[in-house]
Parts: structure tokens; sequence; C-alpha cells
């Protein structure tokens, strides 16, 4: 069947070799295709990465399974790596190859964007899979292959590839990589215009969009790219490239390099994060099916306290002006505006003598930032009295510790049982582990570097360097006498060495 033509794509074309990270100093041609990459993510939200031959015949080795493997049935199939096959299941041919070259190209892609926001070119592998995955362990990253046809069914969806009535989408990851054998993807820019994205498809162009995960990590700097499906009749490769569970998805790399982050960026851990984005998608996808009266009850707005701070700073407005326009604005926000003389929502001229305070919204913002005080003095002093519990209590002791109650908590009737917070960060620990932890990391002597929710610790091993979330009853604290004997033989090993 022939392909309709289909316009030129409005996206920049980068190659693959440009872009790619390389020892040595910059190539020529570096700077220009990251820019080039980064100008086309920030205004039509999509980039298009041009493939050199040996890959491009690889991806298309893999369109042309798909095809014979569904033969003619729309379906899809989950591909990832590391994940053995259960008995009588059959996956199509040459998927660790394009997930391999998928992989690299998506890495290859997300050091260019973090080159252009002035960060490590490597500043986000911490976040990623190792690289080769070690043994027994599956990939968090995926390769979705899908096969559908213009007998789709009115409304029936495949998992990743909604059908035309669906609802544009948005992926978890960090970045996503589709390649098709027929164009058919929609994307809608900074402007809410929607345009056909992969015009010029084939085997050899990959269609770049960014994710949720990656708007986190980068405080918004990079957009979440929205897309759609149109075309009903195509075989595709998506590759998304995501967060290994046990990793911290925050925002100190992008403070590092100067840049300004809101407060609603909040250190998270990747599995929450993930799991709180399918739950947001689910809700979406679930009201979108209820009768169209309850529609009005479902809210999407932003929350109150990104309603009431400063975009740039992320202090709360405090200081809000009313403007001509009838836009409030305060904080490092408001000193922009009148600098600029004009609304940054609305393009309306600003008169800086015409400004008058906005009363309601710098008493709303004083009660909201009063009870996020509040709040957070309420955690803090909580934190406390369970390390005065901890140091007070000798743990190993105790017979049937998990019977004990504390009463840390003296406005809430609940108790907790036993104690949940038994280490400070800092302090030297010994991996125990369970049955999901690692093998790895067992046995190994680790630092805690940051305190998590419910009894979850951020540790560092000390040998490898590498980190894990793992929950207090995984770790140990080192014995001082061990401590002791290492810090004595510490001077000896150096003087043996010189010897």
């Amino acid at each position: 069947m022939a392909c309709p033509p289909c316009p030129p794509s409005p996206l920049a074309r980068v190659r693959l070799d440009d872009v790619a990270p390389h020892d040595g100093a910059a190539a020529p041609g570096y700077a220009r295709a990251v820019g080039a990459l980064a100008a086309s993510l920030a205004r039509r939200g999509a980039a298009v990465v041009e493939l050199p031959a040996a890959d491009a015949a690889v991806v298309r080795c893999a369109l042309e399974s798909a095809r014979a493997f569904f033969r003619g049935r729309h379906a899809a199939y989950l591909y990832r790596a590391g994940r053995n096959l259960e008995d009588g299941e059959l996956s199509p041919a040459c998927m660790a190859d394009a997930f391999r070259c998928l992989g690299k190209a998506a890495r290859a892609a997300l050091c260019a964007i973090a080159r252009h926001l002035r960060l490590r070119t490597d500043v986000f592998n911490q976040l990623l899979d190792d690289t080769p995955l070690p043994v027994n362990e599956v990939s968090s990253s995926e390769l979705l292959v899908a096969y559908t046809h213009e007998q789709l069914q009115s409304g029936q969806t495949l998992m990743g590839c909604p059908s035309r009535s669906s609802m544009p989408q948005v992926d978890r990851g960090f970045v996503t990589l589709v390649a098709s054998d027929y164009p058919g993807i929609e994307v809608c820019d900074p402007n809410g215009h929607w345009y056909l994205a992969d015009g010029v498809s084939g085997p050899n162009n990959l269609l770049l969009l960014t994710g949720r995960a990656l708007s986190h990590v980068t405080a918004g700097l990079c957009p979440i790219s929205q897309y759609r499906v149109t075309n009903e009749n195509r075989a595709s490769l998506t590759f998304r490239l995501v967060p290994h569970a046990n990793a911290i998805l925050d925002c100190s790399p992008i403070l590092a390099a100067g840049h300004c982050i809101r407060q609603v960026y909040q250190p998270i851990p990747a599995s929450q994060f993930m799991d709180d984005s399918y739950a947001e998608e689910h809700a979406v996808s679930s009201h979108l099916e209820e009768p169209s009266e309850s529609q009005g009850n479902f809210v999407s707005d932003p929350s109150l306290r990104s309603v009431l701070s400063d975009p740039l700073s992320g202090a709360f407005l405090e200081d809000a002006m009313v403007l001509q326009c009838g836009h409030s604005f305060g904080g490092v926000m408001l000193k922009k505006v009148i600098e600029m003389a004009r609304c940054t929502i609305c393009n309306g001229e600003v008169d800086p003598s015409s400004l008058f305070p906005n009363l309601a919204l710098r008493a709303v913002a004083t009660v909201v930032k009063m009870e996020d005080d509040r709040r957070l003095f309420h955690n803090a002093a909580l934190r406390k009295r369970r390390k005065d519990v901890t140091e007070h209590t000798d743990v190993p002791k105790r017979t049937g510790s998990s019977k004990v109650e504390f009463a840390l908590d003296a406005e809430s009737p609940v108790a907790f049982k036993g104690v949940q917070y038994p280490f400070v960060v800092g302090e030297r620990v010994l991996i125990m582990g369970n049955k999901r932890t690692p093998e790895k990391f067992v046995g190994k002597e680790a630092v805690i570097t940051l305190q998590c929710l419910n009894g979850w610790y951020l540790v560092k091993a000390l040998d490898s360097g590498e980190s894990t979330r793992l929950q207090y009853r995984s770790l140990k604290k080192v014995p001082e006498l061990q401590l002791q004997t290492q810090a004595r033989l510490q001077p000896l090993a150096f003087l043996g060495g010189r010897q």
C-alpha cells in the first residue's frame, strides 16, 4: 500500500554522529547540532534524529519483523532487555539489536540536552540502568513494538499506540524515540498547534520526544512533549528511556549550574514518581470515559502552592501586585515584568506607576506559608524525637522489639511501632539486604546520603561508589570495634604501600 504524500516535517534534523558524546575537543559541528536539537525541542516540542546506515538497517529489520510477526493483526509487544521469555512466549526478531541501537541514540540525545543546559554530558547517567546490564537484572527502559491497520475499530487502543479518537498523551520517562514505516504522529507545539511531526518517516529517522522525568530533573527547563497517533496503518518501534527504580530524581545539577528552581520540584524516588505519573494518567483516562455530565467535577488545575508561588524564585507571593490588565505578580517575576514594561501572560503594556497591592492574594499566600512552615517544623520536631528514642534505646538487647510501641507524636493518637529512622545522614552502615536487594550490594559497607520517607534511606557503597535506596530493615550499624580497627589499619596500609 502506497503512503500518501505528506508535507515536510518542520523539525530540526540532527545526525546522531554529530551529537554523540566523544573524547577530546568538541567537533566543529557538535555545538551547532546540540543547539539545533535544543531549539527544536523548545519551539516545536520534538526533533528528528538521523541514524547512520548500520543502525538504520537494524531498525528496518525490526520494523519488517514486526509486520511479519503480527501477520496483519493489530497488536503490540513490550520488550525489556534481560527478561527471560516465559514458556511458549514468542518474540519478534531483531529486538535485542534494536533495543541497543535505540538505547544508544536515546542516551546520546539525553547527553546533548544536558550539554545545552550547561551540565556535564553524563550528569543523568547515574539515574539510568548500568551499561551493560548486570546478570539477572531487567532493564527499566522498554521497547514497544506495535502494528496497527486501518481496520482498527473506533475507540480501540493499543498500549502506547492510541487510536484517532483517543486523547493526546505524554510519556513518563526521560526521552522517547519513535521509528515507523509510515507517518502518523502529530505533536503539539508550545502555542497549542498540532502538526505532523514525522512527515518524512523511515528507518533512518527517529522522532525524539521528551517526557515527565526529564522535565522534573531539569526543573521544567525541558518541556514535556504532547503527541497523538493519527495514522492507524503502520508498524512502529517506540523506545522509552526510563530511570531505574532506585534513582532519586532531583534538581541539584540544575541548581549548581545557576538556574532558578521552583519549590514544586522536590527530590522524589523514581519509583514513586513513575507510580504517581501512572496514577495521574489513569485518572485522566478514566475521567474521559465517564459521561459528559460528570466532567465538571474533574479538577486538572495546578496545585495551590504553585499558584501562590513566584514561578522563578519559588517564594510565596507575599508582595503580590496587580497590573492594569488584572494579572498579579510578585518576587523576581514582578521585577522582570517592570523591567520589560509588559505583562508576560497577556503581553499588555505595564505602567509601573499604576501598580497597586493585591491584598487578598497576599493574605492567602501568608496563611499558606504559615501552615507550610508549621508542618515543616512539626516534621523536624518529630524526627528529633525519633532520634532521641533511638539513642536512648539499646536495640540489640530488646526482645520482641516489634511489639514495643513508642508514642513519638503527642498530637496523634496513632503510635509508631519500633524505630523507623535508626540511622542519620553520614553514618556508616552494613547492607544486610533482602530478596529484592541486588547481590552486588549485599554485605558491602555504605554511608547514608539521604533520608527518605517511611524509613527508607539512600545509601552509597564505599567500594564502588554506586547508590541504592533501601529500607532501614535492610541496614545494620557498623560496630564501633570494626570502625576503630579500620582506622588503625589505614596508616599501616599507607606505610606498606610506600615501602
